[in-house]
């Protein structure tokens, strides 16, 4: 009995091959710039005049236009498609030192950004964030994607939308959904920063890296933190906090400490831990609280002239690689992308990155490709911005839509 009853759960009806038909040539459509109704026919397997009914219903809703001619072989020339550039939607990033808000194509590009300095409390930043969003939404109207998707640090329900614990003691059990809809009436998207990042960086980024099996997306901020993206989708964990990758032990030290023990990446591998590292090594007092980010940033460009900016990077990205090379035993991932101020000195890093991955043992050769981010440290806003439309590209169901665009 149970058997059937899942048997009959993997049956699509028709409006839900209608919708994975749907999703499909979305999804074609968001990882090419054009592409003529021929090619997607080709590519999608579905017959042409499957594929051109399709187009016809997404080009009237204003997600797909048709966009020049492709050069002809001979026969009348194809039309080529196109996500629809007017098309976007908007995202915040709510981070400990500042709070950045942008506007995004349906492909990922940033159109437009802001940033604001956090407010202390998480109701003054949720008030400053829906004022942006009611700017943004009198200057776009109709060509905009209904909602919002807001990226946060910490633990994140974005079932429940509700941020479970933030980065700040007092950001506990925040509503953030129902306190943003009830501001702006619009559907509201909740995410960590990382897992959004990792999305944006799985959909937008490098085609390598789209169609991995098994991704991981590590991000060195405050904290350090991973986006696990397995087939396609990310992994939550049961309680919704799967990649607490800082909380990773990878050095033996006698502590009481049953969270940000000594010994674990966010205490060896983050931002104010490389910071901390380089004012050690310099005899320098410890900095005061502040954009760890900037600090990283001009550590590396010291490292070509300072021995000891570059020992503070080789030491910080030997600490990580161990993190990562336990994370690449555990869940044979072929993908890892590493986002962060740090990167700007790849040159420096990827060498002693690469030193700790598996190069393969007896059963069976791991291969891993490893590299930076390519969103330029925007991965988290494009994520935040682009939640609205995971339904969208997922099921090919469109109810997000706020009008079509003149």
């Amino acid at each position: 009995m149970h058997r059937v009853a899942s048997a009959k759960k993997r049956i699509l009806r028709p409006p839900q091959v209608r919708g994975a038909n749907r999703a499909a040539l979305l999804q074609l459509l968001r990882h090419n710039d054009h592409m003529s109704r021929a090619d997607i026919a080709r590519q999608s397997g579905l017959s042409e005049g499957t594929v051109s009914r399709i187009m016809s219903e997404l080009i009237a809703e204003a997600l797909v236009r048709e966009d020049g001619e492709e050069n002809s072989t001979g026969g009348r020339p194809g039309r080529r498609l196109q996500l629809e550039p007017k098309r976007v939607a908007f995202g915040a990033e709510i981070q400990n030192w500042e709070t950045r808000v942008a506007i995004t194509t349906i492909r990922g590009r940033i159109v437009e950004s802001r940033r604001f300095r956090t407010p202390a409390s998480a109701e003054e930043t949720l008030d400053r964030i829906a004022e942006e969003f009611v700017r943004y939404r009198k200057h776009l109207g109709t060509q905009r994607v209904a909602g919002a998707g807001i990226a946060a640090r910490g633990i994140v329900n974005s079932d429940t939308g509700v941020l479970v614990l933030g980065s700040r003691s007092d950001w506990v059990n925040v509503p953030v959904r129902a306190i943003l809809e009830a501001k702006l009436r619009e559907p509201i998207f909740l995410e960590n920063n990382v897992r959004a990042a990792a999305l944006a960086e799985y959909n937008y980024g490098s085609i390598d890296v789209y169609g991995s099996r098994a991704f991981l997306f590590v991000k060195m901020d405050e904290g350090v933190g991973m986006g696990i993206v397995l087939d396609g989708k990310l992994y939550y964990g049961p309680r919704m906090a799967a990649g607490e990758f800082g909380q990773m032990v990878i050095a033996m030290a006698s502590a009481p400490e049953r969270h940000d023990r000594p010994g674990c990446l966010e205490r060896l591998a983050s931002n104010p831990a490389l910071c901390e590292r380089y004012s050690a090594l310099i005899g320098e007092r410890r900095s005061a609280p502040g954009d760890t980010s900037a600090r990283v940033r001009r550590i590396v460009q010291l490292a070509d002239s300072d021995a000891a900016a570059r020992d503070t990077l080789l030491e910080t990205a030997r600490c990580l690689g161990i993190g990562i090379s336990n994370a690449v035993w555990g869940l044979d991932a072929d993908v890892v992308v590493i986002d962060g101020a740090i990167t700007a000195a790849w040159h420096l890093i990827e060498p002693v990155l690469l030193d700790q991955m598996p190069d393969g043992y007896n059963l069976a050769e791991l291969k891993v490709m490893l590299r930076p981010s390519t969103l330029g440290g925007e991965a988290a806003l494009i994520g935040a911005a682009t939640l609205p439309l995971t339904t969208i590209f997922a099921t090919g169901e469109c109810q997000h839509l706020a009008g079509v665009p003149a």
